[in-house]
């Protein structure tokens, strides 16, 4: 398979790395405008978009419009997916955006729904989520805690939303924290008077986050639609 990639940096050069290890080859790497490239020249047969949020609907809509499938999981462009969504399916593309692309942090999902249900009755229960990025990560609170949060929302019809810090008791708080080189930990707690639960995600490296990339734009090749990451977790499992 020959991959696009859409931010050369430390995510990029792992991926590339994991999708070398895996027999695919990178034709092209975009660090800057990418419409200053003739993307038919490269020929890809499909992208991984980890760019920059401001760079991020121009990269996933260009490749679309050049008829290549884009794995996107640039955050805190979200604002537009819909009209990334339409672009897609206008041009019979295809396209998968996750706020995590770890197949460790996919069952995590899984995880956090299943006791969002449960514990949704129970209302001397409170629940917070708390993340931990690197320094460089540019946008607070991650898409995963956001993916969190608004999983716990779809179960709980007690909870209409979510705050960073400071929320009213009908809303879910989300407290980011950055430190140096912490790929990425999020936790989410329920708290009563008398015990805590909780669940904990902990990366240890980029690696899962850049194999789950290339393992989904193995299962995007060939394929036209808008797909998630529960459809590549059921096509493996």
């Amino acid at each position: 398979m020959r991959i696009a990639l859409l931010g050369y940096g430390k995510m990029g050069k792992t991926i590339e790395e994991i999708a070398q290890s895996r027999g695919h080859e990178v034709v092209l790497r975009v660090n800057d405008d990418i419409e200053s490239y003739n993307l038919g020249e490269f020929q890809p047969d499909v992208a991984i978009d980890f760019s920059i949020p401001k760079a991020a609907f121009k990269n996933i809509t260009t490749c679309f419009k050049n008829n290549i499938p884009v794995v996107s999981g640039t955050t805190g462009w979200l604002d537009q997916y819909e009209k990334a969504k339409n672009i897609c399916e206008e041009n019979n593309s295809a396209f998968i955006y996750a706020s995590n692309f770890s197949l460790g942090v996919n069952v995590f999902f899984e995880l956090n729904k299943k006791l969002a249900a449960m514990m949704k009755g129970l209302e001397e229960y409170s629940v917070e989520i708390e993340e931990i990025h690197h320094t460089q990560k540019l946008d607070a609170p991650s898409g995963t805690a956001i993916s969190l949060a608004q999983q716990i929302i779809e179960e709980n019809p007690n909870k209409k939303g979510w705050q960073l810090n400071d929320a009213d008791s009908d809303e879910i708080p989300i407290h980011a924290k950055r430190i140096e080189n912490v790929p990425g930990t999020h936790t989410v707690s329920y708290e009563s008077d008398i015990d805590s639960i909780e669940i904990t995600h902990t990366a240890k490296s980029r690696q899962g986050f850049a194999l789950g990339a290339v393992i989904a734009a193995e299962y995007l090749k060939g394929r036209s639609g808008v797909f998630t990451m529960r459809d590549v977790l059921a096509s493996l499992f």
